[in-house]
């Protein structure tokens, strides 16, 4: 992996983790008291990066990551633990996107992908600024159930994932590695036998392939054990599909903005490398327990039998 040279202490204002009134079966993952310290040798300045991107970026090398997964601060104001992002005009949220970017691609290895994640706010900008640089491929949107419905408009239940690449003549894709389980409400024999699908014990299913709208996924919440306390976290379940995607096994997965680490958990998970740059210390330590944690238990919900399935299937849960 590159070599990254030893980081300048980075103005990043801190906050304490308290322990709020949780319900039963809560199993948000919190840094407790005392995990700090025991925690802090895993942000080494290589695959786990306490610092500013703009900072760290001139230390890494160019082309050393085939797949770079990026969920930036989207154009609302919002608290990242004690890092404040504030609504910026179009115009000024896209040089905040290029002061950043441009830099960005040149870590992308000649024949590697990038993921952007966006909203409806944002998602035009980042458009524009990656096809400064990149060659768009395709846009996913997801279904993002999750949130108040709104009183004087449409609930915002849709995000948007910009799929792009830097040669659009040899990248990674790997299609039978992100195929996914539906069930099959309407079966269709062929003399006597199932067409296309399947019946097992848990009912009949079909193997679809993917397309750029998913309904499958579920944001982590209370109950779900990979839930933190993270304002944005993506779901492991969408991390792997990108990751199993566009890369192979070893290969090395780059995340600029890392929050509490889902994209090098899942890196982890599904046997790449990883490499994440986070400005927040205590979400870098909570990044490093749950990398702890993977260890123990690679699953991934939603993932099993090397497909996706459909969202509240029996083996969703897995």
């Amino acid at each position: 992996m590159a070599e990254i040279c030893q980081l300048s202490t980075v103005n990043c204002q801190l906050f304490l983790t308290f322990a709020p009134m949780t319900a039963k079966n809560n199993r948000t993952l919190r840094l407790e008291e005392g995990e700090r310290e025991d925690l802090m040798p895993l942000v080494d300045g290589r695959s786990l990066i306490h610092g500013d991107i703009l900072d760290v970026l001139p230390t890494l090398h160019d082309g050393f990551a085939q797949l770079i997964i990026v969920d930036p601060p989207y154009n609302l104001s919002r608290n990242f633990g004690g890092n404040k992002f504030t609504t910026l005009s179009s115009e000024e949220y896209e040089e905040y996107l290029r002061g950043w970017f441009h830099p960005l691609c040149d870590k992308l290895a000649p024949n590697g992908t990038l993921y952007m994640c966006g909203d409806w706010r944002c998602s035009s900008s980042m458009q524009r600024v990656i096809e400064e640089r990149l060659t768009i491929l395709n846009r996913i949107t997801w279904q993002r159930e999750k949130g108040r419905g709104a009183t004087y408009n449409w609930k915002n239940s849709m995000e948007d994932i910009w799929f792009a690449v830097k040669n659009p003549k040899d990248y990674v894709f790997n299609l039978e590695a992100v195929k996914q389980r539906r069930r099959v409400l309407a079966p269709y024999r062929q003399d006597g036998q199932p067409k296309d699908w399947e019946e097992t014990q848990d009912g009949r299913f079909r193997t679809t392939c993917p397309s750029n709208f998913w309904d499958d996924i579920s944001v982590p919440f209370w109950s779900m054990p990979e839930n933190t306390d993270h304002p944005t976290q993506k779901p492991e379940k969408l991390i792997a599909k990108l990751i199993l995607a566009s890369s192979k096994e070893g290969d090395i997965v780059f995340d600029p903005f890392l929050g509490s680490g889902t994209t090098a958990v899942v890196a982890k998970k599904l046997h790449r490398n990883y490499c994440g740059v986070e400005l927040n210390l205590d979400y870098c330590l909570l990044a490093a327990k749950r990398l702890l944690l993977a260890d123990q238990d690679r699953s991934i919900q939603g993932y099993a039998d090397g497909v996706f399935w459909e969202r509240n299937s029996s083996l969703s849960a897995k």
